[in-house]
């Protein structure tokens, strides 16, 4: 049987990839003959693909922000289809899609699983953008809003089933008057992400720099003297002050075996963010026995549990205050093992296990 998957740029197989890559290998296993479309693929990740048996599809858009970070190239390429319908054209030739991943191709599929739309994220991450991307967004809000709610709409004509990475995620699409057939939470891979060490140095709090980033209240805790690590991307619109800051070490992108590293060792990870429909952050830190302070709110809220594997306040004061708190005073260390138990519930063998279900019940359906 062919299995078609339609997921975003594949530069490196981390974050929003993971749940078309994941699945892929499983259904190969399993005799599938399945291929994944891409509007970009690295040789990298072609090789790869192609050492599991899944067959690469690059359709080779062309984008003006291929080397201009990540966050310009995902708003590129949501514009292209939004507005013009750009990328979808690529795919039409081919065989009717089992699975789309993406938000960025509005084409027929039996299944879309949706990860949140791209104007509530703006939305909600428009107090951290500086200067002209401030500026551009007002501007262009009530066009990225209609384009996004249009774009949407015509995905959901065009798919079957719909499942949502979260509740939170749910709620959105079910707010624009979607149906949700149903919630599978993204998986993380337990083998890979697991405590690194037995003996954590804990003389850091490790945080993470990415278009949901609230970089105001990081800046506010390294104001107030506690040591950060970050990783990430260096955003364009990134405070110059954060990433200079003497309390603070930015490594920029980091391999999959020294962010393990990271999160192990972290006296606790801090997740101040603007918009998360899941939060692959939270769950990786537990993974690696290290508990998380966040907002208690949308993704992040379902899978940490307050006072028992992190923290979850309801204001950026808080979050500041509690983040002083536990940089003096720590924690007891039975929440490190609280974590791992917990982060165990999403692991990618749960995941494929929902998808196999899913797909045998609504196929024999």
């Amino acid at each position: 049987m062919d299995v078609s998957l339609v997921c975003d740029v594949m530069m490196d197989l981390q974050g929003a990839i993971r749940p078309a890559v994941y699945l892929a290998y499983e259904l190969t296993k399993r005799g599938y003959k399945v291929s994944i479309f891409s509007p970009i693929i690295s040789r990298d990740v072609e090789e790869h693909l192609r050492t599991f048996g899944i067959t690469p599809v690059n359709l080779h858009v062309r984008p003006f922000a291929k080397y201009s970070g990540f966050s310009l190239l995902w708003f590129e390429l949501w514009a292209r289809e939004a507005l013009f319908r750009l990328n979808s054209k690529h795919i039409f030739a081919h065989s009717p899609v089992t699975i789309n991943f993406s938000h960025t191709f509005a084409v027929s599929s039996r299944f879309w699983y949706v990860q949140g739309p791209t104007s509530v994220a703006l939305r909600d991450g428009e107090n951290e953008l500086l200067g002209v991307y401030k500026f551009g967004y007002k501007i262009l809000e009530p066009t990225i809003n209609y384009a996004d709610k249009r774009l949407v709409k015509d995905m959901a004509k065009r798919t079957v089933f719909i499942i949502a990475n979260s509740d939170f995620c749910a709620s959105i699409y079910k707010n624009w008057g979607i149906s949700i057939r149903g919630v599978i939470y993204p998986p993380i891979d337990c083998k890979i992400f697991q405590p690194h060490t037995s003996r954590p140095s804990s003389d850091y709090v490790l945080t993470y720099f990415g278009k949901e980033t609230e970089f105001t209240v990081i800046k506010a805790v390294a104001d107030s003297g506690v040591s950060i690590k970050a990783f990430g991307a260096k955003l364009p619109f990134m405070p110059k002050s954060l990433s200079s800051h003497p309390n603070v070490d930015f490594l920029g992108r980091v391999s999959t075996d020294t962010l393990v590293e990271l999160y192990s060792n972290a006296l606790f990870t801090f997740f101040p963010f603007t918009h998360e429909p899941f939060g692959y952050i939270p769950v990786e830190s537990m993974a690696c026995g290290t508990p998380v302070l966040t907002y208690n709110m949308q993704g992040p809220r379902e899978s940490v549990i307050d006072g028992h594997t992190g923290w979850l306040v309801e204001s950026s004061q808080e979050l500041i205050h509690k983040a002083l708190r536990l940089w003096k005073q720590g924690y007891a260390p039975q929440i490190r093992s609280n974590c791992v138990k917990m982060a165990s519930m999403f692991d990618r063998k749960f995941y494929v296990k929902k998808w196999l279900e899913t797909l045998k019940s609504e196929n024999s359906g």
